[in-house]
């Protein structure tokens, strides 16, 4: 596992296998940063907490720009107890403010993204403003420290 150097200010197209500690040693950079990693440990402890093996992170935050507003995190639902959640993940309508107060970013099941047709893990593989392919982290939420 070893997350690449950024291209372009962004990861290189993929899903780039990375353990917790490369995502805080790459992504936690700055103040803003490591607040937001707080949050995304938090929902990623309460993922493995329910049997949640897999997770991919997105957004601005996977990417070089210093003060990103929150993070995206789409997560695989095998072996998942949907009802041993927290409600507060399994409340996906938006603007989910709810997520964002208690785990700082958008957390979403890995379900089919509603204006493209494609699984949530295909869609945060494209850049939003280019179409282009771009690169997404994955981890396992059961390997926290």
């Amino acid at each position: 596992m070893c997350l690449p150097a950024f291209v372009d200010g962004r990861l290189p197209k993929g899903i780039h296998q990375a353990s917790w500690k490369e995502i805080v040693d790459v992504l936690g950079f700055s103040t803003r940063r490591a607040w937001l990693l707080e949050g995304l440990q938090d929902a990623l402890a309460e993922l493995a907490r329910s049997g949640c093996r897999l997770a991919y992170l997105d957004g601005s935050f996977v990417t070089e720009k210093r003060d990103p507003g929150d993070y995206d995190l789409c997560w695989e639902m095998d072996g998942v107890d949907i009802a041993g959640l927290d409600p507060i993940l399994t409340r996906v309508t938006p603007p989910r403010a709810e997520q964002h107060a208690k785990y700082r970013g958008d957390i979403l099941p890995n379900l089919v993204e509603e204006s493209s047709g494609v699984p949530l893990v295909d869609y945060f593989q494209l850049d939003k403003e280019t179409g282009e392919s771009k690169g997404i982290a994955a981890l396992d939420p059961r390997c926290l420290p």
